[in-house]
Protein backbone atom coordinates (compact mmCIF):
# COMPACT_ATOMS: atom_id res chain seq x y z
CA UNK A 1 0.00 0.00 0.00
CA UNK A 2 1.20 3.55 -0.87
CA UNK A 3 2.22 5.59 2.48
CA UNK A 4 0.20 8.70 0.43
CA UNK A 5 -2.42 9.63 2.27
CA UNK A 6 -5.86 10.70 -0.26
CA UNK A 7 -8.20 13.16 1.32
CA UNK A 8 -11.86 13.73 -0.27
CA UNK A 9 -14.09 16.19 0.85
CA UNK A 10 -17.25 15.32 -0.12
CA UNK A 11 -18.91 11.24 0.16
CA UNK A 12 -21.38 11.78 -2.37
CA UNK A 13 -22.07 9.17 -5.53
CA UNK A 14 -18.64 9.83 -6.76
CA UNK A 15 -16.37 11.09 -3.84
CA UNK A 16 -17.38 7.12 -2.16
CA UNK A 17 -16.98 5.62 -5.35
CA UNK A 18 -13.48 7.29 -5.23
CA UNK A 19 -12.86 6.50 -2.11
CA UNK A 20 -14.33 2.89 -2.31
CA UNK A 21 -11.43 1.95 -5.03
CA UNK A 22 -8.76 3.92 -3.38
CA UNK A 23 -8.47 1.94 0.09
CA UNK A 24 -7.07 -1.18 -1.08
CA UNK A 25 -3.63 0.74 -2.28
CA UNK A 26 -3.94 4.23 -0.34
CA UNK A 27 -4.73 5.61 2.81
CA UNK A 28 -8.03 7.22 2.27
CA UNK A 29 -9.47 9.78 4.79
CA UNK A 30 -13.08 11.73 4.37
CA UNK A 31 -14.85 14.75 5.32
CA UNK A 32 -18.68 15.41 4.29
CA UNK A 33 -20.50 18.06 5.89
CA UNK A 34 -23.66 15.55 6.16
CA UNK A 35 -22.12 12.81 8.41
CA UNK A 36 -25.10 10.46 7.82
CA UNK A 37 -23.64 9.60 4.53
CA UNK A 38 -20.00 8.86 6.70
CA UNK A 39 -21.87 6.62 9.65
CA UNK A 40 -20.69 3.16 8.67
CA UNK A 41 -17.11 3.63 7.05
CA UNK A 42 -14.48 0.88 6.78
CA UNK A 43 -10.92 1.27 6.52
CA UNK A 44 -11.51 4.34 5.35
CA UNK A 45 -10.38 7.59 7.82
CA UNK A 46 -13.29 9.38 8.69
CA UNK A 47 -11.72 13.69 9.49
CA UNK A 48 -13.66 15.62 11.90
CA UNK A 49 -13.21 18.83 10.09
CA UNK A 50 -11.61 19.97 6.37
CA UNK A 51 -8.68 21.62 8.16
CA UNK A 52 -8.14 18.08 9.34
CA UNK A 53 -8.40 16.17 6.42
CA UNK A 54 -6.19 18.98 4.83
CA UNK A 55 -3.37 18.40 7.75
CA UNK A 56 -2.72 14.06 7.25
CA UNK A 57 -3.24 14.38 3.48
CA UNK A 58 -0.76 14.58 0.59
CA UNK A 59 -3.17 15.30 -2.31
CA UNK A 60 -7.03 16.25 -2.19
CA UNK A 61 -9.75 15.35 -4.50
CA UNK A 62 -12.57 17.80 -4.04
CA UNK A 63 -16.07 15.71 -4.72
CA UNK A 64 -18.27 18.52 -3.37
CA UNK A 65 -21.30 19.72 -5.16
CA UNK A 66 -20.61 22.49 -7.35
CA UNK A 67 -23.11 25.01 -5.30
CA UNK A 68 -20.77 24.16 -2.43
CA UNK A 69 -17.50 24.44 -3.81
CA UNK A 70 -17.15 28.09 -3.30
CA UNK A 71 -17.29 28.09 0.28
CA UNK A 72 -14.84 25.05 0.24
CA UNK A 73 -12.33 26.79 -1.66
CA UNK A 74 -12.35 29.66 0.29
CA UNK A 75 -11.98 27.42 3.90
CA UNK A 76 -8.75 25.78 1.85
CA UNK A 77 -7.52 29.03 0.24
CA UNK A 78 -4.43 28.69 2.89
CA UNK A 79 -3.88 25.48 4.02
CA UNK A 80 -4.73 23.94 0.53
CA UNK A 81 -2.12 25.87 -1.35
CA UNK A 82 0.51 23.81 -0.50
CA UNK A 83 -1.52 20.11 -1.61
CA UNK A 84 -2.12 18.82 -4.58
CA UNK A 85 -5.82 19.69 -5.43
CA UNK A 86 -7.72 17.29 -7.68
CA UNK A 87 -11.25 18.59 -8.24
CA UNK A 88 -14.00 16.64 -10.05
CA UNK A 89 -16.66 19.43 -9.67
CA UNK A 90 -18.49 19.89 -13.24
CA UNK A 91 -17.97 22.60 -15.11
CA UNK A 92 -15.30 24.66 -12.63
CA UNK A 93 -12.05 25.06 -14.53
CA UNK A 94 -8.63 25.31 -12.78
CA UNK A 95 -8.07 28.86 -13.92
CA UNK A 96 -11.12 29.18 -11.57
CA UNK A 97 -9.79 27.35 -8.52
CA UNK A 98 -6.35 29.30 -9.37
CA UNK A 99 -7.78 32.63 -8.82
CA UNK A 100 -9.41 31.84 -5.56
CA UNK A 101 -6.22 30.04 -4.72
CA UNK A 102 -3.30 31.56 -6.05
CA UNK A 103 -0.49 29.20 -7.66
CA UNK A 104 -2.32 26.36 -6.39
CA UNK A 105 -1.80 22.73 -8.32
CA UNK A 106 -4.69 21.66 -10.00
CA UNK A 107 -6.01 18.45 -12.04
CA UNK A 108 -9.15 18.74 -13.42
CA UNK A 109 -10.64 15.26 -13.59
CA UNK A 110 -14.24 14.17 -14.87
CA UNK A 111 -15.05 10.44 -14.45
CA UNK A 112 -18.29 9.20 -16.06
CA UNK A 113 -20.94 6.79 -13.90
CA UNK A 114 -19.17 3.85 -14.43
CA UNK A 115 -16.62 4.98 -11.75
CA UNK A 116 -19.04 2.69 -9.35
CA UNK A 117 -17.62 -0.59 -10.60
CA UNK A 118 -14.53 0.16 -11.53
CA UNK A 119 -15.84 1.26 -15.01
CA UNK A 120 -15.14 4.94 -15.39
CA UNK A 121 -14.00 6.32 -18.73
CA UNK A 122 -12.10 9.20 -16.84
CA UNK A 123 -10.79 12.22 -18.60
CA UNK A 124 -7.87 15.02 -17.25
CA UNK A 125 -6.63 18.07 -17.50
CA UNK A 126 -3.63 20.26 -15.70
CA UNK A 127 -4.01 23.38 -14.43
CA UNK A 128 -1.06 26.12 -14.73
CA UNK A 129 1.08 25.04 -11.64
CA UNK A 130 0.71 21.39 -11.70
CA UNK A 131 3.87 19.60 -13.17
CA UNK A 132 4.41 16.06 -14.90
CA UNK A 133 4.00 14.24 -11.94
CA UNK A 134 1.09 15.54 -10.51
CA UNK A 135 -0.98 14.65 -14.06
CA UNK A 136 0.98 11.23 -13.60
CA UNK A 137 0.05 11.03 -10.17
CA UNK A 138 -3.52 11.84 -11.15
CA UNK A 139 -3.70 9.14 -13.52
CA UNK A 140 -2.33 6.44 -11.53
CA UNK A 141 -4.96 7.33 -8.77
CA UNK A 142 -7.99 7.25 -11.41
CA UNK A 143 -6.87 4.01 -13.31
CA UNK A 144 -8.27 2.18 -10.24
CA UNK A 145 -11.65 3.49 -11.47
CA UNK A 146 -11.09 2.73 -15.22
CA UNK A 147 -9.67 3.84 -18.28
CA UNK A 148 -8.43 7.35 -18.49
CA UNK A 149 -7.79 10.46 -21.12
CA UNK A 150 -5.93 13.17 -20.96
CA UNK A 151 -7.31 15.74 -22.68
CA UNK A 152 -6.57 19.92 -23.55
CA UNK A 153 -9.07 21.43 -20.67
CA UNK A 154 -11.06 23.52 -23.18
CA UNK A 155 -12.24 20.00 -24.44
CA UNK A 156 -13.55 19.24 -20.87
CA UNK A 157 -16.92 20.81 -21.74
CA UNK A 158 -16.88 18.26 -25.38
CA UNK A 159 -15.85 15.34 -22.94
CA UNK A 160 -18.83 15.94 -20.39
CA UNK A 161 -21.01 15.17 -23.59
CA UNK A 162 -19.62 11.95 -24.32
CA UNK A 163 -18.81 10.43 -21.97
CA UNK A 164 -20.22 12.18 -19.04
CA UNK A 165 -23.63 12.12 -20.92
CA UNK A 166 -23.11 9.69 -23.46
CA UNK A 167 -24.03 6.48 -21.33
CA UNK A 168 -27.79 8.25 -21.33
CA UNK A 169 -27.92 7.62 -24.91
CA UNK A 170 -27.20 4.19 -24.59
CA UNK A 171 -29.55 3.09 -22.17
CA UNK A 172 -32.18 5.34 -23.75
CA UNK A 173 -31.76 3.85 -26.90
CA UNK A 174 -31.96 0.14 -25.25
CA UNK A 175 -34.86 1.16 -23.25
CA UNK A 176 -36.81 2.28 -26.25
CA UNK A 177 -35.31 -0.87 -28.52
CA UNK A 178 -36.54 -3.01 -25.65
CA UNK A 179 -32.79 -4.75 -26.09
CA UNK A 180 -31.74 -7.14 -23.75
CA UNK A 181 -28.24 -5.78 -22.33
CA UNK A 182 -27.48 -9.27 -21.05
CA UNK A 183 -27.40 -10.55 -24.99
CA UNK A 184 -26.22 -7.43 -27.12
CA UNK A 185 -26.15 -8.39 -30.74
CA UNK A 186 -22.80 -7.31 -32.41
CA UNK A 187 -24.53 -5.38 -35.15
CA UNK A 188 -26.04 -3.12 -32.81
CA UNK A 189 -22.83 -2.31 -30.41
CA UNK A 190 -20.84 -1.57 -33.58
CA UNK A 191 -23.69 1.02 -34.34
CA UNK A 192 -23.81 2.60 -31.31
CA UNK A 193 -20.63 3.03 -30.69
CA UNK A 194 -19.99 4.48 -34.69
CA UNK A 195 -22.96 6.81 -33.23
CA UNK A 196 -21.27 8.01 -30.27
CA UNK A 197 -17.75 8.49 -32.22
CA UNK A 198 -19.57 10.61 -34.96
CA UNK A 199 -21.28 12.85 -32.28
CA UNK A 200 -17.46 13.09 -30.03
CA UNK A 201 -16.36 14.15 -33.64
CA UNK A 202 -19.30 16.65 -33.77
CA UNK A 203 -17.79 18.15 -30.54
CA UNK A 204 -14.37 18.51 -31.45
CA UNK A 205 -12.43 15.75 -30.66
CA UNK A 206 -9.94 14.15 -33.28
CA UNK A 207 -10.84 10.88 -34.64
CA UNK A 208 -8.21 8.89 -32.18
CA UNK A 209 -9.81 10.33 -28.72
CA UNK A 210 -13.54 10.53 -30.56
CA UNK A 211 -12.95 6.25 -30.85
CA UNK A 212 -10.99 5.84 -27.79
CA UNK A 213 -14.10 7.68 -26.02
CA UNK A 214 -16.52 5.97 -27.86
CA UNK A 215 -15.68 2.57 -27.62
CA UNK A 216 -14.75 2.72 -23.95
CA UNK A 217 -18.03 4.84 -22.97
CA UNK A 218 -20.57 2.32 -24.32
CA UNK A 219 -17.94 -1.07 -22.85
CA UNK A 220 -18.50 1.25 -19.86
CA UNK A 221 -22.25 1.77 -19.91
CA UNK A 222 -23.11 -2.13 -21.25
CA UNK A 223 -20.65 -3.04 -17.72
CA UNK A 224 -23.02 -0.93 -15.69
CA UNK A 225 -25.69 -2.41 -16.59
CA UNK A 226 -24.45 -6.00 -16.50
CA UNK A 227 -22.86 -5.65 -12.80
CA UNK A 228 -25.56 -3.88 -11.58
CA UNK A 229 -28.72 -5.33 -12.80
CA UNK A 230 -30.39 -2.07 -13.04
CA UNK A 231 -32.70 -1.34 -15.79
CA UNK A 232 -31.05 0.91 -18.00
CA UNK A 233 -34.33 3.52 -17.42
CA UNK A 234 -33.07 3.46 -13.82
CA UNK A 235 -29.30 3.84 -14.99
CA UNK A 236 -30.40 7.09 -17.17
CA UNK A 237 -32.53 8.06 -14.67
CA UNK A 238 -28.90 8.40 -12.74
CA UNK A 239 -26.89 10.10 -15.27
CA UNK A 240 -29.60 13.12 -15.74
CA UNK A 241 -29.68 16.25 -13.55
CA UNK A 242 -32.21 18.74 -13.93
CA UNK A 243 -31.62 21.40 -16.23
CA UNK A 244 -28.45 19.54 -17.10
CA UNK A 245 -26.15 18.49 -19.63
CA UNK A 246 -27.54 15.02 -20.14
CA UNK A 247 -31.67 16.44 -19.99
CA UNK A 248 -30.59 18.87 -22.89
CA UNK A 249 -29.16 16.49 -24.79
CA UNK A 250 -32.33 13.36 -24.11
CA UNK A 251 -34.76 16.51 -25.14
CA UNK A 252 -33.35 16.62 -28.82
CA UNK A 253 -32.92 12.62 -28.62
CA UNK A 254 -36.72 12.52 -28.21
CA UNK A 255 -37.52 14.83 -30.56
CA UNK A 256 -35.70 12.73 -33.55
CA UNK A 257 -32.34 14.77 -33.27
CA UNK A 258 -29.45 12.50 -34.32
CA UNK A 259 -26.80 11.41 -31.29
CA UNK A 260 -24.41 14.37 -33.32
CA UNK A 261 -27.36 16.89 -32.64
CA UNK A 262 -27.72 15.89 -28.87
CA UNK A 263 -23.79 15.45 -28.49
CA UNK A 264 -23.60 19.71 -29.57
CA UNK A 265 -26.64 20.41 -27.48
CA UNK A 266 -24.78 18.91 -23.93
CA UNK A 267 -21.90 20.61 -25.08
CA UNK A 268 -23.63 23.74 -25.28
CA UNK A 269 -25.06 23.32 -21.80
CA UNK A 270 -22.10 22.78 -20.29
CA UNK A 271 -20.28 25.58 -21.48
CA UNK A 272 -23.40 27.31 -20.13
CA UNK A 273 -23.56 25.86 -16.69
CA UNK A 274 -19.31 26.09 -16.43
CA UNK A 275 -17.83 28.62 -14.30
CA UNK A 276 -14.52 30.26 -15.73
CA UNK A 277 -11.70 32.22 -14.68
Amino acid sequence: MSSVIIGIIGYGNMGSAIAQKLKANYKVAVFDKDRNKTVSLQGIVLADSIAGLIAQAEAIVLAVKPQDFDPVLKEIKNSGKRKLLISIAAGINTKYIERVIPNARVIRVMPNIGARIGYSVTCFSKGTFADENDLSFARELFYYLGVTKEIKEEMMDAATAISGSGPAYIFDFIEAGSINPFNFPEHTKHDLIKRLERAAEAVGFEREDAAFLAVNTFESSLNLLNKTKSSPAELKKQVVSKGGTTEAALEVLHKGGSWEEAAVAAKKRAGELSKKN
